[in-house]
């Protein structure tokens, strides 16, 4: 078990400055078909738990969540509701570990035997892409997985742009993308550790038709490995379908919950009749 306490000084960011000093190689060639399995790799572990255990959390006389209390089980699909300001990104952060709570705590469950740190099996994607656009496609995922120590760099990247519909962009600098193609880049870099606990902010956010069908066929693997996913998202993603759970928040609060193990259906369709 491991706890992330309100009490501890400080926030726990990944850090990749210096990225920028990264010197520019050429873009992989592309693989196999079989190779692009790099992309979405099922866990050996499975999915990660999480509970929040009354989490406040205030930025100043702004209080953003009040005492949320909330157990999400390894292999869990969950779908985070709620109107702007409701707390929903400001709940992802603090799981993903890049937030302190003011006060409360957070438990992963089932960390692997050898003792690694949860946030190594934690990935978030948010509203920021965190990508570099003076860097290609190819060289930022190779940054990232160069970070994370794989030595299969090469393979996971072309693997990884060719899943996300990108392997013929990946010498292109960044800042030449349109919005959608950044979305499924900053995804495709999520991935890249196998994740077992996916947190996503509104992911579809600039996503086309196309980018929207690879993202629920991407979600349903991941569901399908057992991996845990919380998704913060509006009423009427067409990844919904997927959740195994619907939980609402409103001014910080948990203010309606499918609970663990029914059936969201009817709060999602009640939300979207809201929306």
């Amino acid at each position: 078990m491991s706890v992330l306490d309100g009490t501890m000084d400080g926030a726990l960011e990944q850090d990749s400055r210096g990225a920028s000093s990264h010197s520019r190689s050429a873009a992989g060639a592309r693989p196999a078909a079989n190779d692009s399995a790099h992309a979405i790799e099922a866990s050996p572990a499975g999915g990660l738990g999480i509970s929040f255990e009354k989490i406040e959390k205030r930025f100043g006389a702004l209080v953003a969540l009040r005492g949320v209390t909330l157990a999400i089980s390894a292999g869990e699909f969950v779908a985070l509701l709620g109107p702007n300001g409701a707390g929903k990104t400001t709940l992802l952060r603090i799981a993903a570990q890049l937030m302190m709570p003011t006060s409360g705590r957070v438990v992963f469950a089932s960390p692997d035997a050898n003792g690694e740190p949860p946030k190594l099996r934690i990935a978030m994607v948010g509203h920021s892409t965190l990508l570099y656009d003076q860097l290609t496609a190819a060289e930022n995922l190779r940054l990232f997985a160069k970070l994370y120590g794989f030595e299969d760099v090469d393979t996971r990247t072309a693997g990884a742009l060719d899943s996300c519909g990108l392997g013929s962009r990946a010498g292109s600098i960044v800042r030449t993308f349109s919005r959608g193609m950044r979305q499924r880049l900053s995804i495709a870099r999520a991935l890249l550790t196998a994740p077992r606990l996916l947190l996503l902010d509104e992911p579809a956010a600039g996503l086309d038709r196309q980018g929207l069908a690879w993202l629920s066929e991407m979600l349903a693997r991941l569901r399908g490995d057992g991996a845990t996913v919380l998704m913060s998202t509006h009423a009427r993603n067409e990844s919904l379908d997927l959740a195994t759970r619907a939980v609402s928040l409103a001014n910080g609060r948990v203010e309606r919950d499918s609970g663990m193990g029914g059936d969201p259906r009817s709060l999602l369709a009640e939300l979207r009749a809201e929306a």
